[in-house]
């Protein structure tokens, strides 16, 4: 069906054939590909690398290609099991290990799986570094070790605990506020491993009453696993029909983080991040980042804090760069994706809740309340397929210099910046297509941008 390779590693549909769906051999070839290109910045050091995966079907099959050829490739292994994004991020610095290796798809359905690759930082790899890997794939530019320098295998099944204790050690994180507060909360973690990370958290912040939804993490998710709200009906009629203060929605990788109100209605994802960024700007003053395709909301959130606001291309690894360059305290993406420095440089729904329970607990507002400070901006999101051979490069360039009366970015494709809107045309790294982000204070005003904006692509490309 699909296979994606990218600068970040490999995704695509299990089974089929090579080089076209995510087989044995593409997963067999990436990682050795990824072995020698840590091996090739540590040439006399035996690499230790971290392993861990979500609880997709696949994810033992693939996590056993992995951890057999990183031992073939002559690299020592820490097998985390079943994990989580950040946590298989917090586990690289643990152990102190040369690179990690993620199995998930992220917020894909269950068909699919994915590598995602890490440095020795417990980040994602740059784009430099992902376009050599990708040369060294290409070439088969590997050598296997020989018998007497296969790597060791070890699994070690505490770092979803380690984890929460990194958390808890979090000077915001106000454990004794949030178990006063006796909140009741209820939490879809869609089958996967947010349902042994999540609810120990809370336990471990002190909420007692807790409700999981499909809690068994097999893999079979429940529902589309993107936490977007035609796919979160069940907890939403949850929500109302039970007396809960908050509803927690993760992905199946637990880096994307969305919230649903006491009446069932959602938070907003894009007000994940703005909410937290809230909480940490009130105790500490620093700079923060989100992507341009993100709410404007952070940016009025920083500026009422006497911030600076800082935007970065799409991608976490853009997002990070652009938050070490300005030394923000935190940052993320507008998809629920919560970046906070003092723990790590990564995506994480953990830190996220924590933060966000100890904001309603020692402001003693609801989520509501919260949720009622930020001014209520509706973003459109569209996209235009792209058929033949196009000059993206100058078709962006042409929307540019028609809105150059305006603020206009060039970053990451072209954002317009209005008075009380923006529109952002980028080209997709990963399929055919324009996507075009319009954010407005009413729907049908974004709609309209977003539609101008495609009126006048569709004109540039006659």
């Amino acid at each position: 069906m699909t296979l994606i390779k990218s600068i970040s590693g490999i995704r695509g549909t299990i089974g089929g054939n090579t080089g076209e769906n995510l087989t044995p051999l593409d997963i067999i070839e990436l990682t050795s590909a990824f072995a020698a290109f840590l091996q090739a910045g540590e040439p006399n050091k035996k690499l230790t690398i971290v392993v861990g995966r979500d609880a997709r079907v696949s994810g033992d099959m693939v996590s056993r290609l992995v951890c057999g050829t990183l031992q073939g490739m002559g690299a020592n292994v820490i097998d985390t099991g079943l994990s989580t994004t950040p946590t298989t991020e917090l586990a690289v610095l643990h152990h102190h290990a040369d690179g990690g290796v993620i199995i998930t798809a992220s917020h894909n359905p269950m068909q699919w799986n994915a590598l995602k690759l890490l440095n020795a930082k417990g980040e994602f790899i740059s784009n430099a570094d992902g376009k050599l890997l990708q040369e060294i794939a290409n070439s088969h530019d590997f050598r296997y070790a020989d018998v007497k320098a296969l790597g060791s295998y070890s699994s070690y099944n505490n770092s979803i605990q380690d984890h929460i204790d990194a958390v808890l050690r979090l000077p915001l994180v106000n454990k004794e506020a949030i178990e006063k507060a006796n909140f009741s909360v209820i939490v879809d973690p869609v089958n996967s491993t947010g349902a042994i990370s999540i609810p120990p958290l809370l336990k471990q912040l002190g909420v007692k009453n807790i409700k999981v939804l499909n809690e068994e993490p097999n893999g079979l998710f429940a529902h589309n696993p993107e936490p977007i709200p035609e796919n979160l009906t069940g907890i939403s009629e949850a929500m109302k029909k039970g007396s809960y203060d908050l509803g927690i929605v993760v992905d199946p990788d637990v880096d994307r983080l969305a919230f649903i109100k006491p009446d069932g209605e959602m938070y907003g994802e894009e007000y994940t991040l703005v909410s937290v960024a809230d909480y940490v700007l009130q105790h500490a003053k620093g700079n923060t980042v989100s992507n341009l395709s993100s709410t404007r909301a952070l940016r009025d959130v920083s500026r009422q804090n006497g911030v600076e606001y800082n935007a970065a291309a799409v991608g976490e690894v853009n997002v990070v760069e652009k938050m070490k360059a300005t030394n923000a305290i935190i940052g993320g993406e507008g998809n629920g994706g919560v970046i906070y420095p003092e723990l790590h440089y990564g995506r994480d729904a953990l830190v996220g809740v924590a933060l966000y329970l100890s904001y309603m607990a020692t402001s003693g507002k609801s989520c509501v309340e919260i949720r009622s400070q930020y001014p209520d901006y509706k973003i459109s999101k569209n996209k235009i397929e792209l058929r033949g051979e196009i000059d993206i490069p100058t078709l962006l360039d042409t929307i540019a210099e028609k809105y150059s009366d305006y603020e206009v970015n060039r970053i990451d494709g072209v954002k317009i910046d209005f008075e009380d809107s923006w529109v952002h045309v980028r080209s997709s790294n990963t399929e055919p297509i324009l996507r075009i982000y319009a954010e407005a204070l009413t729907t049908s005003t974004a709609d309209n941008i977003a539609r101008k904006i495609m009126q006048d692509i569709s004109e540039a490309l006659k």
